[in-house]
C-alpha cells in the first residue's frame, strides 16, 4: 500500500515505538501513584512535557496532555465560557468539526457565535475579522493549518485582533506542529500526538499563564489540577518523542516535502486545480480537483493507495466538504476533488506511481460513457 493520508494520521515513528515500549511493558506502573515506580513514570511524563513544549516554542505558558486535540479544544471553548463575562466567540467557518461543533453547541447556551468566511484562497479577510472581534468578544478561535486544503491562516494577526479587543486567542495547531514554527500570540494552544508520528489517543492544551480555562474534566485533578484522569506514561512518552524527533528534523522534512510536492504537481499534470491558497499553504497538503472527476469511486477503484476527499471525520457523512464549499465550490466540483498528504516516511518513486496511477484512473473515469 502507497500511504498518502498524512492528515487522517501519520505512520508512527520507529524511535516512537521502541520509546514507548518500555511503558507499555515492564514500566507499568500509575505515575500519580507515590511509589518508586510511580515516581518513575510520572518523571517520564515531565520530560515529555518539556520536549512537546520546546517543539511548540511558545514561552511564558504551560502545557497540560489530554486525550487528543478534540478534548483540548473542547476545554479551551468551553473552558473559557464557562468563567468568562463576555458572550461572544469569533470562529473560521473552515475550522475542524471539533471546533465547529461545540461553537453550535456554545450557541445553544446563549453563546453568540460569529463563523468568519473565507475566500476562493481559504483565508479569511482581516478587515472582516477586525469588525467581527468587538468588546463583546471573549475569545477567537482559528486554525493555523487547513486539515481539509492545507491553507495556512494569519494567525499572529488575529491574536494581535483578540487582544486589542481584550480577548483571548485559541489556535488549533494539529496540522502545523512540528512543521511550521507555531507564530507568537495565542493564549490557548491546541495539538495532537498523531499527526506528528506519534500515537493516537494523546494531545493536549498549551495555556498563556493566567489563560487557563476552567477544567472540562472533574475527578483527581492529576494534570496541573485543571485536567482529570490517570495519564498515561507510554502515550505521553510517544508524544513527547515524537515533538522532539519533529523539532530535529523538521527543516529535513521541509525540504522533503517540498520536493514531494514539486513531484506530484508535474506527475499529474495539467487538468488538476489545487484548491485554495498556492502561496499560503502547507505542502504536505496537496487538495486537488479535476473537472467531471468522482472523487469517491476514485478512491473506491484505487484500492492500493490511502488518500481521501477531506477530513476523516466527516468523510462518511456523505456530504460536500464544509471548507471546499465555503471556497466557493459547487456540490459537484466538491465531490471532483481529493486530498494527497504525504510527509517524511513517503518516498519519491511511491509518490510518482500513485500519482500516475490517479491520473491513469481519472482518465479511465473520464472515457466512460455518462
Amino acid at each position: 500500500m502507497i500511504y498518502l493520508d498524512y492528515q487522517a494520521t501519520t505512520p508512527v515513528a520507529p524511535e516512537v515505538a521502541a520509546g514507548m515500549r518500555p511503558w507499555i511493558e515492564e514500566k507499568f506502573a500509575n505515575p500519580h501513584s507515590p511509589s518508586k515506580w510511580g515516581r518513575e513514570a510520572a518523571a517520564a511524563i515531565e520530560v515529555a512535557r518539556g520536549q512537546v513544549e520546546k517543539t511548540l516554542g511558545l514561552g511564558g505558558g504551560h502545557f497540560a496532555f489530554t486525550s487528543g486535540a478534540t478534548e483540548a479544544l473542547n476545554w479551551a471553548l468551553k473552558g473559557v465560557f464557562e468563567t468568562a463575562k463576555r458572550r461572544k466567540l469569533v470562529t473560521v467557518a473552515t475550522e475542524h468539526a471539533a471546533v465547529l461543533d461545540t461553537a453550535e453547541w456554545l450557541e445553544g447556551k446563549g453563546i453568540e457565535v460569529v463563523r468568519l468566511q473565507v475566500g476562493a484562497d481559504g483565508r479569511i479577510d482581516r478587515d472582516m475579522a477586525e469588525a467581527a472581534i468587538d468588546d463583546n468578544t471573549a475569545l477567537v478561535a482559528a486554525m493555523l493549518v487547513n486539515n481539509e486544503i492545507g491553507v495556512i491562516q494569519p494567525i499572529a494577526e488575529l491574536a494581535r485582533l483578540a487582544h486589542g479587543a481584550g480577548a483571548l486567542m485559541l489556535c488549533d495547531a494539529v496540522q502545523g506542529f512540528g512543521r511550521l514554527a507555531i507564530p507568537d500570540g495565542p493564549d490557548l494552544v491546541a495539538v495532537s500526538g498523531h499527526k506528528i508520528h506519534g500515537p493516537k489517543g494523546v494531545g493536549g492544551l498549551w495555556m498563556r499563564s493566567g489563560c487557563e480555562p476552567e477544567p472540562l474534566l472533574h475527578g483527581g485533578g492529576q494534570e496541573q489540577g485543571l485536567r482529570s484522569g490517570t495519564l498515561s506514561p507510554a502515550l505521553c512518552v510517544g508524544m513527547g518523542e515524537a515533538a522532539q524527533l519533529a523539532s530535529e528534523r523538521r527543516d529535513a522534512d521541509a525540504v522533503h516535502v517540498e520536493k514531494l510536492y514539486e513531484l506530484a504537481l508535474t506527475t499529474l499534470g495539467q487538468n488538476w486545480n489545487i484548491n485554495g491558497s498556492v502561496a499560503h499553504r502547507y505542502r504536505g497538503n496537496l487538495n486537488l480537483r479535476r473537472d467531471g472527476l468522482d472523487g469517491a469511486r476514485l478512491i473506491s477503484d484505487m484500492r492500493n493507495i490511502a488518500f481521501s476527499l477531506g477530513s476523516a471525520c466527516a468523510s462518511g457523512s456523505g456530504r460536500p466538504s464544509h471548507v471546499l464549499r465555503a471556497i466557493g465550490l459547487s456540490d459537484q466540483q466538491a465531490r471532483s476533488s481529493i486530498r494527497l498528504g504525504f510527509g517524511r516516511y513517503t518516498g519519491e518513486e511511491e509518490l510518482a506511481s500513485a500519482c500516475r496511477r490517479i491520473n491513469e484512473t481519472a482518465n479511465a473515469q473520464a472515457r466512460l460513457p455518462a
